[in-house]
């Protein structure tokens, strides 16, 4: 890997941070807690599986694939989140979260990956 795509993916990854606390801190102010990352995460599992059904070149599947959606997407937060509301003894919420954010993210992974291999070159 060049020091250039190395600098990219971090860059792109610093971006994909950032973009994941806006979103996060948008979603939180009309609906609390745990949705802003569940958004994120499933949105940013879309994301990936259309870029990965897309196949672009490896250079764009790391710049973007590893560092701005990986930067956005975060399963650390789900984790944390989820223990956090069930300490608070919002039981339901805690596994609403993590069952419905792996779920929801496991399926539009798949309807990502569908369309980024019917949007690829020479596809259809």
């Amino acid at each position: 890997m060049s020091p250039l795509l190395l600098a990219l993916g971090a860059l792109a990854g610093g971006v994909g941070a950032a973009l994941r606390y806006s979103a996060d801190v948008a979603i939180l102010r009309w609906w609390g807690p745990p949705w802003g990352v569940f958004v994120v995460n499933v949105v940013g599992s879309f994301a990936l599986g259309i870029l990965t059904g897309a196949a672009p070149s490896a250079d764009l599947q790391l710049i973007i694939g590893g560092g701005l959606l990986g930067g956005f997407t975060t399963f650390s937060a789900v984790s944390v989140t989820t223990i956090l509301l069930a300490e608070e003894r919002r039981g339901r919420i805690a596994i609403v979260n993590v069952v419905g954010t792996f779920v929801l993210s496991l399926a539009a992974a798949a309807g990502g990956l569908a369309l980024g291999a019917a949007l690829a070159p020479g596809a259809g």
